[in-house]
């Protein structure tokens, strides 16, 4: 279920990443929390 639930987050930050939402908002940091919150997942599986 958590697999699940961060799976549909980093999807929505990668949306509006692309989109441009992060930027306009200056909140840009989230796609680097997202990329520190993936590094230990792909270690543990």
């Amino acid at each position: 279920m958590l697999f699940a639930l961060f799976y549909v987050i980093a999807l929505t930050v990668l949306v509006m990443h692309f989109t441009g939402f992060l930027a306009r908002h200056n909140v840009e940091w989230l796609v680097l929390v997202l990329a520190a919150a993936v590094f230990p997942a792909v270690i543990y599986l």
